[in-house]
């Protein structure tokens, strides 16, 4: 019995740190920064991280740096997570552009395409705002670069719209998170969606690896008879 109430103990302890301060204003800066500009980066320039609660990582690390005792400055990080999600999104434009469709149906699961068709759709109904409107959808966001390149979108004006975008949404959500934490309601809420966001991104991604497998094996059956 002690062994289970241990047990017990250990969740609601974790989530018992998630909605503190000092837990969050403890970690190292460095680790913060690495973190962020990392899932920032591979997000919007690898093709990964469709699922990624992207916006809750970048208003939550922003909060962080409005917690006494936290080392994280939030210009830095704000210019940091700006040229994450501006160089991210040109790898993406020019992988697209280089290697072309071939290489993206290639690359691309049954489930994958299906999003990257999506993905185009929305890019021929917004035109140049969608990259900067894409931001702000998690899939959009991880997909539109490469589609704008295979699309052949004229590259300066991608450039423009990058930029913009990568400014408004790489640097404007920190620097909202790190206000908006000033609000003792604010940042309560904001704990609670970070873990929850999370915990459903992870639930996400399984579940998008299971289906995404099952569909290849019923198309490589097909593929045998």
């Amino acid at each position: 019995m002690p062994s289970l109430a241990v047990h017990a103990a250990m969740p609601a302890s974790f989530f018992g740190d998630l909605m503190s301060d000092a837990w969050w204003a403890s970690l190292p800066a460095w680790l913060v920064y690495t973190l962020v500009i990392g899932i920032v980066f591979v997000e919007t320039g690898l093709l990964v991280g469709a699922f990624l609660p992207g916006d809750t990582i970048l208003f939550i690390a922003g909060g962080l740096a409005a917690l006494p005792g936290s080392g994280v400055n939030p210009w830095l990080l704000s210019a940091g997570v700006f040229l994450a999600a501006f160089i991210g999104d040109q790898v993406g434009y020019v992988t697209g552009r280089k290697l072309g469709r071939p290489w993206l149906e290639r690359k691309s699961s049954p489930r994958r395409q299906r999003a990257l068709e999506r993905t185009e759709r929305f890019h021929i109904r917004y035109g140049w705002w969608a990259v900067i409107i894409g931001r702000y959808i998690p899939w959009i966001r991880t997909f539109i670069p490469v589609v704008a390149g295979v699309g052949r979108m004229p590259y300066f004006s991608f450039l423009y719209a990058n930029l913009i975008g990568a400014l408004c949404w790489g640097a404007g959500m920190p620097l909202l998170g790190y206000w908006s934490f000033h609000l003792p309601w604010v940042k309560q809420l904001t704990y609670a969606l970070f873990a929850f966001f999370v915990t459903a991104s992870i639930i996400s991604a399984v579940r998008w690896n299971i289906l995404d497998r099952r569909e290849r094996r019923q198309i490589e059956s097909a593929g045998t008879q």
